[in-house]
């Protein structure tokens, strides 16, 4: 894996999901991300954590559920045409927004002042995603033995432990609702960029090979569309979590 490659996957993926609608969906996500954290009221706020979690949610289920049996009643060649299609746009939709989801969630929670003791729970949250994200990236892109990798994996463990090392005196309890929406988030990331975004690379190699093997394209799409089928439950449980942490001890702030 070289920085030339991963540079020319990214524009590759993009120029096949269309540029407009690559950089459009990234930019959009980053403005609102933004917009909410900064100027935006707390009803604002809301608004772009729960439209961005409907977005990425009911993507993942549409897939899971709908999308991905009707695939797989397909045969190889006609379910590896549809996976050249779908995936270099979910390539770009679904990583955006989760990441504004989950980013402007966490920021809601911190604006709202219902994560307590927030500070070594974030080093611990930060080190359960990175590591094992950067790891599986690593393992899955056969990228172990690449300096691209390991200076970027080293400085994300390095600086999450040290962040986790000078938090942990101050370690308490936060809220139970808290706690596993951390949990089921960690989940989601790192399927998400560990599983799932790898197996989109290789879909997009196998494209553009010489001799591109259809029943690679198909196999590792219908993989991706039931991984996004599993997504989509972890977020309904999350949903859950969130409309208990609304309307439980907290729902006089929200």
């Amino acid at each position: 894996m070289s920085g030339e490659t991963v540079r020319g996957t990214i524009a590759g993926l993009g120029r096949r999901a269309n540029p407009a609608f690559a950089v459009g969906v990234v930019a959009i996500s980053l403005v609102a991300l933004a917009y909410a954290t900064t100027v935006a009221s707390i009803q604002q706020h809301t608004y772009v954590h729960v439209m961005a979690g409907v977005l990425w949610t009911g993507t993942d289920i549409f897939i899971g559920a709908i999308l991905g049996p009707v695939i797989g009643g397909l045969e190889e060649k006609q379910s590896a045409a549809v996976f050249e299609r779908l995936t270099p746009k979910t390539a770009f939709f679904l990583p955006s927004m989760a990441f504004l989801t989950i980013a402007s969630g966490i920021a809601l929670a911190l604006r709202l002042e219902i994560f307590a003791h927030s500070g070594p729970w974030l080093a611990l949250f930060t080190a359960a995603n990175v590591i094992p994200i950067f790891l599986l990236l690593g393992w899955r892109l056969n990228a172990y033995s690449d300096w691209r990798w390991q200076v970027p994996f080293a400085v994300g463990t390095v600086g999450s432990l040290v962040w986790m090392a000078t938090t942990v005196g101050a370690f308490q309890m936060t809220a139970p609702a808290i706690v596993v929406a951390l949990a089921l988030v960690t989940i989601l990331s790192v399927q998400g960029f560990g599983f799932l975004m790898p197996g989109e690379v290789r879909i997009y190699k196998e494209m553009v090979s010489a001799a591109p093997d259809t029943s690679v394209i198909s196999a590792v799409g219908q993989q991706n569309a039931m991984l996004g089928g599993v997504q989509g439950l972890v977020q309904l449980l999350l949903i859950a979590d969130m409309v208990y942490l609304r309307w439980g001890g907290f729902g006089g702030l929200l």
